[in-house]
């Protein structure tokens, strides 16, 4: 299949892209489609060139064969001549039906999201963020995170030779050095998420709607203030002095959509507050996070309508497992 960002447009060329190369099983194209040394950074690790998305990529499938991969949305803009930056919101479904990464074959069926920010240039993805639901595929399987994770560490080696989740230390510096392209929409939902990380909770009542509805990480759908608040209080508490960066926004005004907005963010600082990650473990963690929202004026007022947002527990609690010694093997 022909692939022409300029022609198609950058919504439509992300959502063909990714339908062809998953449910169309064109792999192959990954040689073509993303750049050789492309850098691909998730809260798991870091893979540099296409050759190991690629074996990435067939191994998931056949774990699962069935995936589908359902794209609720692409909030982009330009990104110099020739290029685009897309963050795409996607729900995957698929049956666990073979042995892989996720252990023996289950025979559950499955339902996640993923954010992926990437960075298209003449057609070809060279930069990208991806955040997959961790949390929400473990629990559906019948594993706490936190068991998951130090399953896998032991699945990867031991403590010593297991995969290196991302951090800044073994960061790699991508083409892309943009910021993106906030406009009024990307600018209050940096700010909202500003706001609540400095501990101003009081944002939520005065930013979201009260019929709000929540999507969060670890397949939690929640709704209202009481559900913003339990989400947002529950990371910053577990992490209470970490330094929060926003790293990247985009905001967009389009016809017939809601404005809308992605913002992709971190956390760096110890674990050392009660919240939803237990009882402090002084471990220092990095959090990769990505949120997109909704505005629309209901009652006379823009409020942020829905929301949603993703980081990857199993990746924290590995984090915080190799360092308390508790990781096992």
């Amino acid at each position: 299949m022909e692939l022409d960002m300029t022609r198609m447009g950058c919504p439509q060329f992300i959502l063909e892209l990714t339908r062809d190369i998953w449910e169309g099983r064109n792999v192959a194209s990954l040689r073509e489609r993303y750049a050789e040394g492309i850098v691909v950074r998730s809260p798991a690790s870091v893979v540099v060139g296409n050759r190991a998305v690629i074996a990435a990529t067939m191994a998931t499938l056949s774990e699962f064969p069935d995936r589908a991969l359902f794209g609720e949305d692409v909030i982009w803009c330009e990104a110099g001549e020739g290029a685009m930056f897309s963050s795409h919101r996607i729900v995957s479904t698929a049956t666990h039906t073979r042995e892989g990464a996720y252990g023996e074959a289950s025979g559950t069926p499955l339902r996640w999201r993923i954010i992926a920010d990437c960075h298209v240039r003449d057609n070809q993805v060279d930069d990208e963020w991806l955040i997959r639901d961790q949390g929400a595929i473990a629990r559906q399987l019948g594993y706490a995170p936190r068991d998951y994770a130090r399953d896998l560490i032991a699945k990867e080696g031991g403590a010593e030779r297991c995969v290196s989740p991302y951090t800044p230390a073994n960061e790699v510096v991508g083409p892309y050095e943009g910021s993106g392209d906030a406009g009024e929409w990307g600018e209050r939902h940096a700010d909202i998420l500003t706001r609540l990380m400095a501990a101003d909770f009081a944002a939520i009542a005065a930013e979201y709607d009260r019929a709000a509805g929540l999507e969060y990480a670890g397949g939690v759908s929640a709704l209202s203030y009481d559900g913003a608040e339990r989400f947002w209080m529950g990371l910053r508490a577990a992490f209470p002095n970490a330094k929060f960066d926003i790293c990247h926004v985009v905001g967009r005004a389009d016809a017939l959509m809601p404005p809308r907005s992605a913002v992709r963010w971190t956390l760096h600082g110890r674990h050392d507050g009660w919240g939803m990650f237990g009882p402090p473990s002084g471990a220092e963690v990095f959090v990769m996070g990505a949120s997109h929202a909704e505005f629309s004026v209901l009652t006379g007022e823009a409020k942020l309508r829905r929301e949603w947002t993703l980081f990857d527990e199993v990746a924290i609690w590995k984090q915080i497992l190799l360092q308390t010694g508790e990781a096992g093997v």
